[in-house]
């Protein structure tokens, strides 16, 4: 028969279970340090900006900021009332 003492292949049995966690924990690093690559980035279509706008008869118009011009003048009261009732 063997020689070998009980408490002896105890041990080895745990340097066993723990040498197998060791690896068994390695996986999630290895999994961390993959995750890091440089991933693709899609581009997307540029934002248009746009302004909302009356115009004369009610409807509400959605227009490109670069369609206005630079007009930033602001009109009286009285020529916004003569705008509106021009057409009714």
């Amino acid at each position: 028969m063997s020689d070998t003492d009980p408490t002896q292949n105890q041990d080895n049995s745990r340097r066993k279970l723990i040498a197998g966690l060791g690896v068994l924990s390695l996986f999630p690093i290895a999994k961390l340090a993959t995750s890091f690559k440089n991933k693709e980035v899609i581009a997307c279509a540029p934002e248009i900006k746009t302004v909302k706008f009356l115009t004369q008869d009610g409807t509400l118009v959605e227009v490109d900021v670069s369609k206005i011009n630079g007009g930033k003048e602001k009109i009286s009261n009285q020529a916004l009332q003569n705008w509106v009732n021009k057409e009714l």
